[in-house]
């Protein structure tokens, strides 16, 4: 689909309002939103990628200094998915001479990971409750295990990440959760947000060294998304969370439907 150049500033300023409001839903609305407008997926996914750097590099910063982030758990994630993002990025640039297999991968990886994401966020709660009652029981892990058990997580968001730009929010946040579910919600999200910024960072400079990367689309959708959170921030809490989230899941399935088939 051809589009101006303000329509990718009003998708980023849609995009934006929606994270503000929700904390979620950055990458699985924006990569969507980009392959309607036609571009190309390769260059959706990496154009997300640094997007997604750049605009949590400013929560680090603010998470930093309220101390929200547990810099332990962060580094334990990072020694998974930046490896795990590596590799997916040399497999991509075996593609990188057939453009329709590549897309073909990242349309079908995109497709599952929005259904994931939906779920996750759908699921939420339910999942919290459960990790909260047994927390002192089955979940008592080892420290070992329980390091283990986060590179492992790392991992996965490493792959998905690279393929799609998907993961590293909602699917992060439920993950450390069920991992840690004795960490404050503040600290958790701000070390998902802190994690997220290294993995995005490398997956979109991999992909840009592929030539997947539309600078100019980048800074316009940096231009609608600033305004965009700023705006949807200051009206967090006035729709209610139950209203929110079922609908941002139902139109995420909605999306990974129409990808996969």
């Amino acid at each position: 689909m051809e589009v101006g150049t303000w329509g990718f500033t009003v998708a980023g300023l849609v995009v934006g309002f929606i994270v503000g409001m929700t904390g979620v839903g950055g990458g699985s609305l924006m990569t969507p939103i980009l392959l309607w407008f036609g571009i190309n997926p390769a260059t959706a996914v990496g154009t997300d990628l640094l997007y997604a750097a750049i605009t949590k590099a400013s929560g680090v910063w603010v998470h930093g200094r309220n101390k929200n982030i547990d810099w332990k758990i962060t580094g334990w994630l990072a020694l998974g998915s930046v490896p795990a993002a590596a590799i997916v990025l040399l497999y991509l640039k075996s593609l990188n001479a057939e453009p329709q297999a590549m897309g073909a991968v990242i349309k079908q990886a995109l497709a599952a990971v929005l259904f994931l994401t939906a779920m996750a966020i759908l699921f939420k709660k339910r999942l919290q409750a459960l990790a909260s009652r047994h927390a002192g029981d089955r979940y008592n892990l080892s420290p070992r295990t329980l390091n283990g058990l986060t590179v492992v997580t790392g991992v996965v968001l490493g792959v998905m990440v690279s393929l799609t730009s998907i993961g590293a929010g909602a699917l992060g946040t439920v993950a450390l959760f069920m991992l840690y579910p004795f960490l404050a919600t503040r600290r958790l999200v701000g070390t998902e947000i802190a994690h997220a910024v290294p993995l995005t960072l490398v997956a979109g400079m991999g992909h840009a060294s592929m030539g997947n990367m539309d600078w100019s689309l980048l800074g316009h959708l940096l231009l609608g998304s600033l305004p965009g959170i700023y705006l949807g921030s200051h009206l967090s809490g006035r729709v209610s969370d139950d209203v929110l989230r079922p609908l941002l899941a139902v139109m995420l399935l909605l999306i990974g439907y129409k990808l996969a088939f």
